[in-house]
């Protein structure tokens, strides 16, 4: 996907500075409670196995301000099922709410569809709010509550499953 200012593509190992910077800005957001200790050479062979593996992208958005905006997406690897895949999302503080996330989850539903994958599923925390919201604006649903997920800060923090089936919204 493109327009004049916002490109939406795989992942090149070339990428891998601008994608530590991302991880590392959004790791460090307060409340989000991101890990990320990738380094650049941990990011270009990320990206090139997952150019060797049909069933897992990277995909990034571009704007003029650089990279602002990633989805990692991968097929379950389970035969019973591969009609699932699993995403995970971040978008730089300053690009929110310009529509970085909707275009990168859009590219990520034409990819799945190309692989006959029939459901998307994703967790996110109860209380970001913002995530939630757009995440139902595409017709994802709540599908259970995964209590006591996550230990961090000395407590445990539930994490909420969304889902997506593929066959009941618009190509």
């Amino acid at each position: 996907m493109s327009d004049d200012r916002l490109i939406v593509r795989p992942a090149v190992p070339g990428d891998a500075d601008a994608l530590v910077e991302l991880g590392r800005d959004v790791a460090g957001e307060p409340e989000l409670w991101l890990t990320y200790d990738r380094t650049r050479g941990d990011e270009r062979r990320n990206v090139r196995g997952v150019q060797r593996d049909a069933n897992v992208a990277v995909l990034v958005a571009e704007t003029e301000e650089g990279i602002v905006g990633r989805l990692s997406i991968a097929r379950d690897r389970s035969p019973l099922s591969r009609h699932v895949a699993e995403f995970g999302l971040m978008v730089a503080a300053s690009a929110r709410r310009r529509g970085i996330g909707s275009a990168l989850i859009e590219e990520a539903i034409k990819w799945a569809r190309d692989l006959g994958i029939v459901k998307l599923e994703l967790t996110v925390f109860p209380h970001n709010a913002p995530a939630i919201a757009l995440y139902r604006k595409l017709g994802f649903e709540e599908e259970g509550l995964l209590r006591r997920r996550y230990f961090i800060d000395g407590r445990y923090i539930d994490a909420m499953l969304m889902g997506l089936d593929l066959d009941r919204v618009e190509a």
